[in-house]
């Protein structure tokens, strides 16, 4: 339970950045944080206490824990398509510096004509 709250946690940092930071940099870099909290909320959910690889075999018959693959197979999933976002993220930031100078939003706002 813990692990979940401190996932929230991160979550509510990731906003803190987003809503508070005028540069571009850091807006960008809060964003990410808040979609790896939520990448580790996912695996988080697909843990399981002194579970095994879902590839093990039991031979005994019995009932053993396993882990879930299927969020491990979404969050890489999701981490590839988040750094493609990233990059495209920081190339408008590096767009809007070389035209305007500044990253920060406001000045940016400023210069709207």
């Amino acid at each position: 339970m813990t692990l979940y709250i401190l996932c929230f946690i991160l979550f509510l940092v990731g906003i803190y950045g987003v809503l508070t930071r005028r540069n571009l940099i850091k807006v960008v870099i809060s964003l990410t944080i808040m979609e790896f909290s939520v990448f580790l909320m996912f695996v988080l959910v697909g843990y399981v206490s002194e579970g095994l690889a879902p590839l093990v075999t039991n031979p005994e018959g019995g009932n053993i824990h396993v882990v879930d693959p299927l969020p491990q197979a979404l969050v890489l999933t999701a981490a590839v398509i988040a750094v493609a976002t990233n990059s495209m993220m920081l190339a408008l930031a590096i767009r809007l510096y070389k035209k305007n100078g500044t990253f920060d939003i406001r000045k940016i706002n400023e210069l709207k004509g």
